[in-house]
């Protein structure tokens, strides 16, 4: 299953797509459209990073559950600018069977209608608050845009979705930032580097106060947006007729909020750290995080078949993930390409060198450089290794996405620098709707919103859209 490969550096679409397949990561050719198959590798990885993200939950009072698929059209309806948002790309159940149903189901776009009736039944009073929910699912949207793999997605068979209610304002607010929180610690775990902005408000989630998003740079200088947290205030709680019996007796509604990670999550990882050879995966979450790769030389094969199963064994027992590819039908160098492009951090390679020397050499998958230690000293050598690993990881991502985020004082040059998708371009906005999709009309670009550290800071200068006193430096790029 071996696909024409591509450089992420000059095709990063292609680079992706055909990466995703031949590093049995995805299979993207399922007959329909926009829906694909985890393939045991790629689901071990996705199942790593998503133990990360559900360890961070747990311990912040968030407790996982299970809500159904359907979601019956009465109660999809029930939030007026909930539903005109997802109607338009919603799958609909309309039989069951041959017969016609009389109120036909939504398969789930999100579950903020799915979870409120329920919310209705269980919280009485004050006690019964805050709740903190949270799911692993498959979302359904029809998505009209052309589709790509974990990209974009009509079946989006990763998504983590929280959903918390709450007795104030003040309590929601605070919600919303240790989501926040939580977001930036999963990522930085994972090496992902990410850009937080409020989205404006055209670009809110449908029924929300207001969205804060997390968006990265792909190679190819558009930004994908990876994570988002929403305050719904008290949309829901009213159109659900949600309320709790506060301390002096008297009905309330609650207020919400809901943040959720979908595949793109995985793909994040997948793309800040990839290269022209394939996938680079942090040593967190590799399945294999080290591959033993004999270099036979007839006369003492045994001898050295022997010395890789003895170092396999002692890397297993020191509970480091280890795979020994004795493949007797593949050369070395095929199986370095093999799983260079399934990104294992780090390669050992014995020979008959290493062997007469009682030594093996390693090698790192990030950089491709290679040293030497004894067989006694190769499990501390390769646990340090993994830490410098990640940090060198972490810091390349972290310093490519600076580097690809340009503050400008003029549209033209904006224009330009979106039109060479050279990454995001930070400019000066008086906050203005009209100023706002005048710039992206002009730009054919997303305003991705203002970063969220500066949301409250002054600005001195003018609107680069209508030349008026500015409020807020906003972030503009071409998104997927």
């Amino acid at each position: 299953m071996v696909v024409k490969r591509k450089k992420w550096s000059e095709d990063f679409a292609e680079w992706f797509r055909s990466t995703l397949i031949d590093a049995t990561v995805m299979d993207y050719r399922y007959p329909i459209k926009g829906c694909g198959v985890w393939l045991p590798y790629g689901f071990k990885i996705r199942r790593n990073i998503l133990q990360i993200l559900r360890d961070l939950l747990d311990s912040t009072g968030h407790e996982e559950t299970l809500f159904p698929l359907l979601i019956p059209e009465s109660s999809l309806a029930k939030e007026s600018t909930h539903v005109q948002g997802f109607e338009e790309e919603c799958f609909w159940v309309t039989h069951g069977g041959l017969t016609p149903l009389k109120v036909k189901y939504a398969l789930r776009p999100t579950s903020e209608t799915a979870i409120a009736p329920m919310l209705k039944l269980w919280i009485r009073s004050h006690k019964d608050l805050p709740l903190k929910l949270y799911q692993v699912v498959n979302i359904f949207r029809y998505e009209t845009k052309a589709t790509r793999p974990l990209l974009r997605m009509r079946e989006v068979a990763t998504f983590k979705e929280a959903h918390t209610t709450h007795a104030t304002r003040e309590e929601v607010e605070a919600q919303v930032m240790e989501a926040v929180n939580i977001y930036k610690e999963f990522f930085d775990e994972l090496g992902v580097p990410h850009l937080v902005s409020k989205r404006p408000k055209w670009d809110t989630f449908a029924g929300a106060e207001y969205s804060i998003a997390f968006d990265m740079v792909c190679p190819d200088g558009r930004s994908l947006q990876i994570g988002t947290v929403h305050n719904l205030g008290q949309t829901f709680s009213k159109a659900f007729d949600i309320t709790y019996e506060n301390m002096e007796g008297k009905q309330e509604y609650v207020w919400q909020a809901c943040y959720g990670i979908s595949g793109r999550g995985v793909a994040g990882v997948l793309i800040s750290h990839g290269d022209d050879q394939g996938f680079v995966i942090p040593p967190s979450i590799a399945p294999i995080q080290v591959v033993i790769i004999p270099i036979i030389y007839k006369e003492i094969e045994e001898q050295i078949n022997k010395t890789c199963e003895d170092v396999a064994k002692r890397l297993k027992v020191a509970n480091i993930k280890v795979e020994l590819d004795l493949r007797a039908d593949l050369t070395p160098g095929a199986k370095f390409y093999y799983w260079e492009r399934r990104g294992v951090p780090i390669r050992v390679e014995i020979g008959p060198r290493d062997v007469k020397q009682n030594e093996v050499t390693i090698v790192r998958r990030d950089t491709l450089e290679k040293q030497n230690c004894t067989i006694g000293e190769v499990t501390t050598v390769i646990r340090t290794l993994t830490e410098e690993i990640m940090e060198d990881l972490r810091g390349k991502a972290w310093r490519w996405m600076r580097d690809n985020v340009r503050r400008v004082d003029s549209l033209e040059e904006t224009k330009q620098l979106l039109a060479e998708k050279t990454g995001v371009v930070e400019v000066l906005w008086c906050k203005s709707r009209d100023c706002g999709l005048k710039l992206e009309k002009e730009t054919n670009a997303r305003i991705l919103g203002i970063p969220l550290d500066l949301e409250e800071r002054m600005i001195d200068g003018k609107c680069i859209s209508c030349g008026r006193k500015a409020t807020h430096i906003v972030r503009v790029a071409i998104a997927y």
